[in-house]
C-alpha cells in the first residue's frame, strides 16, 4: 500500500515538473511600447485664453502619420517638429485651440500609434478664461 502511494506521488511530481519546464508565451512576445505625451503646455488644469497655443512632446517611436489631436472632439491642425530634450529624442506637436470652443473647459486628446503597432491615448484638461 505504501509503495503504491509512493509510486503515485512520484508520477504526479514528475508530470508537474515537466509541465513547469515550458516557458510562458508572453516571454516570446515583444513588449508593447505606447506613444507618450509629456511636457504639455499649458499644464493640466491651467487657465488659458480662448484660441491659445498648446504644445506637447511625444516619443520618437511614434508614427507621424498616425498622430491625431482633438479639442473637445473637434479635430485640430497641428505642426510637428523633430526635437531633442537632453538625452530624449522625439517630436514636438503644437497647435491652437479652435475658435468654435465656447465652453468653460476644454479637453485636448491625443491618439497615435508606435512603430510596433501599439496605440496610445493621452490628453489633458484646460480651463478657458471667460
Amino acid at each position: 500500500m505504501n509503495i503504491t502511494k509512493l509510486l503515485i506521488a512520484f508520477i504526479l511530481v514528475s508530470f508537474s515538473a515537466s509541465a513547469l519546464a515550458y516557458g510562458s508565451k508572453s516571454s516570446s512576445k515583444k513588449a508593447c511600447i505606447k506613444p507618450t505625451l509629456t511636457n504639455a503646455t499649458p499644464a493640466h488644469l491651467a487657465t488659458a485664453p480662448a484660441e491659445s497655443k498648446f504644445s506637447f512632446f511625444t516619443s520618437s517611436a511614434t508614427l507621424l502619420h498616425s498622430i491625431k489631436v482633438q479639442a473637445n472632439k473637434i479635430p485640430v491642425d497641428v505642426t510637428i517638429e523633430e526635437s531633442k530634450q537632453g538625452y530624449l529624442t522625439g517630436y514636438k506637436i503644437s497647435g491652437h485651440l479652435p475658435a468654435e470652443i465656447k465652453k468653460k473647459y476644454v479637453r485636448i486628446d491625443f491618439t497615435a500609434t508606435t512603430t510596433n503597432s501599439c496605440q496610445g491615448v493621452g490628453g489633458w484638461l484646460l480651463k478657458i478664461e471667460q
